[in-house]
């Protein structure tokens, strides 16, 4: 399969509403995006990074195997874990993204499954240049879905309105409206992919922390975000201190404090009225937060989500760019 590298980077949707005009829509899936390769009769999971989550999902290649027939192929998906009503929960994924070798136990309380929803080559053939519904007849065609191995539906025949409306209804993350025409575009976010989440959320990258206090204590109290300006600049963007479990506010900061420095990372000072009491890290941890707006240089009532082992730094950018 030389005609396709498995280093490719996934494309990527740009935020926005949905286009008018003739659209496909897909369910945004609320896990982490990975790229598939089988080759020779084995299967390599690769994070949006680049990074072998093969590991992390040990029960994922086999039944991916079995899905495509044993043919060599380049697949593009996203892998979820379901909450109690059936329901992809990132929540739930992030016991799993952060672990190289899960535990039995582990994989029983948190079972993981793929969605795929794009195929960039099989077999000796190069797909990346077919329009999006030939490449979907192609993976189609390719895959036998089971339990762990599902094809992500598509509508044609549909409006955005009513898209979201059914997403709203099925507590899912939004849509993503696809040119039917477009070709796969790896490593590019692209206008023929159109990303609408029901909820606002963005990155942000650790830049600092604030001890808890009272049920809080042995823990951390908020974190301090940044993200890169139109400059380049780490500047702030928020302070969260909501969303957390006792737990995560446990191992957040036994993770930070090995990082911790003397100054800001930051490009530009925050107000000061937001630091008080922080310790400072070295930026390289990225996590992800909801939030109902970004005004005035600030996040306004973020809620934490989790780290993001698929996010590099220098991806973030200000909140509603990407």
């Amino acid at each position: 399969m030389a005609s396709v590298s498995p280093r490719l980077s996934p494309m990527l949707a740009t935020l926005g509403e949905p286009p008018s005009g003739n659209r496909v829509f897909e369910m945004k899936w609320d896990g982490q995006r990975a790229l598939i390769t089988v080759e020779g009769g084995q299967c390599r999971l690769t994070s949006r990074a680049g990074n072998d989550i093969s590991r992390t999902f040990p029960e994922l290649p086999d039944p991916v195997l079995t899905a495509v027939g044993g043919r060599d192929c380049v697949l593009d998906g996203e892998i979820v874990a379901l909450d109690s009503d059936g329901r992809p929960s990132f929540a739930r994924l992030q016991r799993r993204m952060h672990v190289q070798r899960p535990t039995e136990q582990l994989r029983a309380d948190v079972p993981v499954m793929v969605y795929l929803f794009d195929v960039l080559a099989v077999d000796s053939d190069c797909t990346i240049d077919l329009p999006y519904l030939e490449r979907r007849a192609v993976l189609d065609d390719l895959i036998t879905p089971s339990a762990r191995v599902q094809l992500s539906p598509y509508w044609s025949d549909v409006d955005a309105a009513t898209m979201l409306e059914v997403a709203r209804e099925n507590g899912l993350e939004g849509i993503v409206a696809k040119d039917p025409d477009s070709p796969y575009l790896p490593g590019t976010r692209a206008s023929s992919w159109i990303k609408t989440p029901l909820r606002r959320t963005t990155e942000g990258v650790v830049v600092g922390w604030i001890p808890g206090a009272g049920k809080a204590a042995g823990g951390i109290g908020s974190l301090l975000l940044g993200a890169h300006d139109d400059e380049g600049r780490l500047v702030f963007i928020g302070r969260v201190g909501t969303g957390f479990t006792a737990a995560t506010r446990r191992e957040l900061r036994s993770r930070l404090r090995p990082l911790e420095r003397s100054t800001s990372p930051l490009s530009v000072a925050p107000p000061k009225r937001e630091t008080h009491g922080v310790h400072w890290v070295e930026p390289t941890l990225v996590g992800e937060v909801e939030y109902r707006e970004y005004a005035g240089g600030s996040l306004r009532h973020p809620s934490w989500r989790g780290l993001r082992a698929d996010k590099t730094v220098d991806e973030v950018d200000l909140p509603g760019r990407h």
